[in-house]
């Protein structure tokens, strides 16, 4: 995930107020009317998630001993679920919102995307850890690059909100914020994407390695990816969905700055645009994001139903190819 840098409905009282009912704005609230109905779907998408995974994360999480693993899982859900309802909040442009309450919203989202970012690294960090059997060099590796990462990104969200001049909007009775700056924003959320970027190849990189060279341990033939349903199988599986969801989120960034469609702002193919890339993004992070722990958990907890001696559900080590505990409880 890369981090969303998103603007409130109301700035601080120190920031200019344009009240106006020119019909020249009429464009700029119907583009964002239309960014409204995207933000309650993208909220709905991942409230609707955490209601059809309710049972399973009672049983997986709630229920199992308490470790790093389930401190990320449960951080990251709700976090999704806090971001969910203040995104709502922000982007429907017939509800106002006090200054103060308005600010907490913006500054509480922006945030959000920055630790739902550093959550999912601190994942995968614990889950390559353990795929390559604790090794220690590359266990430091991982957190060399997980703090240049993160330190980098938060970073530049602290430019940005330095750099920012926000603008209350009441127009023709809705409600509405603007951001400016001297500081170009795209420029640096750009920059935010590339590091998620190099996360992102690096972690698929790393999994694919050790997968392959699982395979050509046992010396199965990869005909076995159809058929086989082991642990190493069920992490790639996940891994590669939260990736494809990625890959979709960049190619809507890169069609984003197409002249066809960044040229009219307001345009309906514009808001389109940035209504799905606003569904991808929250989807990755905060569906996807979490099923990256459930999912694991799940399929320990079915291997454990089906065998005689059972399997720890809070072991990261998997029996057809781990000998060592990791004890960090995915």
């Amino acid at each position: 995930m890369s981090t969303t840098f998103t603007a409130p409905l109301h700035p601080s009282s120190n920031n200019m107020t344009i009240v106006s009912d020119d019909p020249s704005w009429w464009p700029f609230i119907n583009s964002s009317r239309i960014a409204s109905y995207f933000a309650v779907a993208a909220s709905a998408g991942v409230m609707y998630d955490w209601v059809l995974t309710l049972g399973q994360e009672v049983e997986l999480i709630w229920r199992q001993r308490w470790s790093l693993m389930t401190v990320l899982y449960l951080g990251l859900r709700y976090l999704g679920i806090l971001y969910a309802v203040f995104s709502i909040l922000p982007n429907v442009i017939t509800i106002p919102v006090t200054d103060t309450v308005s600010h907490i919203m913006y500054l509480t989202m922006n945030w959000a995307g920055v630790v739902a970012f550093a959550i999912i690294c601190a994942i995968m960090t614990a889950r390559l850890h353990a795929m390559y059997q604790q090794s220690r060099r590359l266990f430091i590796f991982l957190i060399v690059i997980f703090l240049a990462v993160n330190i980098t990104n938060g970073i530049i969200f602290a430019i940005v909100m330095k750099g920012s001049l926000e603008e209350e909007l009441i127009l023709s009775g809705t409600y509405q914020c603007t951001v400016n700056g001297d500081i170009d924003i795209s420029l640096l959320s750009s920059m935010n994407w590339m590091l998620a970027a190099i996360w992102e190849v690096l972690a698929l990189c790393l999994i694919v390695w050790i997968v392959i060279k699982h395979f050509r341990g046992l010396q199965r033939p990869w005909a076995a990816w159809i058929t086989i349903s082991d642990s190493v199988t069920a992490l790639m599986k996940t891994h590669v969905l939260y990736f494809a969801s990625f890959l979709a989120i960049s190619c809507f960034r890169f069609l984003y700055l197409s002249p066809s469609i960044s040229a009219d702002r307001y345009s309906m193919k514009t808001q389109i645009y940035k209504g799905v890339l606003q569904i991808l993004t929250l989807v990755q992070s905060f569906v996807l994001g979490p099923h990256l722990i459930l999912s694991v958990r799940e399929h320990q907890a079915q291997l454990a139903a089906e065998s005689d001696a059972g399997i720890s559900m809070n072991s990261m080590v998997f029996q057809d190819w781990m000998h060592v505990s990791t004890g960090s409880g995915v």
